[in-house]
């Protein structure tokens, strides 16, 4: 399906929450299954990590791995359970391939790991190095239209391409601030189209190639305001060609046309989600002090990690620091060019 040439975009309404710390602490990425399952990545900093599985009205369908303290597994490692061949010691993002199976990168034991949605290891690849096809903490993971996995190897200041079993492809990027150059990069996404999209963590912009690696432009800087970051993490891109970045540091996801032009920004809109609410109301302290409450912060992101998007217009945000995920829909109509003015050069000048 051809992109629109433009759009008229009339409006982002917030849809939903799901998720409370009882259920989803410290979510770190989300993939939404079509039939709007939740399958929520999270982590802690030292206490291991687990998948958790929430329904689209918020029921709590369990969890695959478990929980295990730095030291436990006998390494000091923090451990991600399933099978003893897919233990994951660090997770660090999550995506479905075409049959819905997950694919979750770990950057403790630098693999790229398939699991069916009931926890069952299909394959797992990947070994430390820096050598072609070696990984360094791999962290953003993205599918192009055949399937291959282009993986963001972020201590080795590259991005990597493979096949589904693991055989490499191609590499490009090395250490640097300079065009086509990464410092830590984190998060990645493929458009319809093949292209490439790299969000450059400690340069503080979004970098967009070719399938084979040619810089086509960047955009974003240091700072808080319009289209500057700070640590920006995850990445999407919608049909429309509309480019979402997670925005951690400024505590928003920001919206940027297909040429990197700056839209708006998200800074969360949230409502109750439903195990919130069954929470507090069997909670009687935590029920007193949210009465007590100043209630708009409550609303906003707190170090959101990364934003999804699907088909039907939704956007999935991870509100890492809330323990939730919020919902938000696209309401914008496509537009041809014979309904809309050819581009002019100062915008803020046009009359009404």
């Amino acid at each position: 399906m051809a992109r629109p040439y433009a759009l008229l975009r009339a409006g982002f309404p917030h849809v939903k929450c799901v998720g409370t710390l009882t259920i989803m602490s410290r979510p770190i990425d989300v993939a939404v299954t079509r039939d709007l399952c939740f399958f929520i990545l999270r982590r802690y900093a030292n206490m291991g990590a687990a998948l958790s599985i929430v329904s689209w009205d918020d029921e709590d369908l369990g969890r695959i791995g478990e929980f295990v303290p730095s030291g436990a597994s006998g390494t000091g490692a923090k451990l991600f359970s399933t099978e003893d061949d897919g233990k994951m010691v660090w997770p660090a993002a999550m995506i479905l391939d075409g049959d819905e199976n997950l694919i979750i990168s770990d950057e403790g034991r630098h693999r790229i790991n398939f699991l069916t949605q009931d926890g069952k290891i299909i394959n797992s690849w990947g070994e430390q190095g820096s050598g072609p096809g070696q990984l360094d903490r791999p962290s953003g993971i993205a599918l192009d239209a055949e399937e291959n996995v282009y993986v963001v190897d972020t201590l080795n200041h590259r991005v990597q391409s493979f096949t589904k079993d693991g055989k490499y492809m191609s590499a490009w990027g090395s250490h640097g601030d300079g065009p086509g150059e990464f410092d830590m990069p984190w998060g990645i996404h493929v458009d319809e189209l093949g292209d490439v999209y790299v969000v450059d963590w400690r340069n503080d912009r979004v970098q967009k190639f070719t399938a084979e690696g040619e810089f086509l432009f960047e955009f974003g800087s240091s700072g808080s305001g319009d289209g500057e970051f700070n640590r920006p993490g995850g990445i999407a891109v919608d049909a429309d060609g509309d480019i979402y970045v997670a925005d951690i540091g400024n505590n928003r996801v920001q919206l940027f046309n297909a040429e990197g032009r700056y839209v708006e920004k998200f800074i969360g809109d949230a409502v109750m989600s439903r195990s919130g609410r069954e929470y507090l109301l069997s909670n009687a302290r935590q029920l007193r002090l949210r009465e007590m409450a100043r209630l708009e912060p409550e609303k906003r992101f707190k170090s959101p990690r990364s934003v999804r998007v699907d088909g039907e217009g939704h956007m999935f945000v991870t509100d890492h620091d809330s323990h939730r995920v919020q919902v938000f829909r696209k309401d914008a109509i496509p537009l041809d060019e014979s309904q809309i003015w050819a581009p002019v050069r100062v915008p803020s000048l046009l009359m009404p």
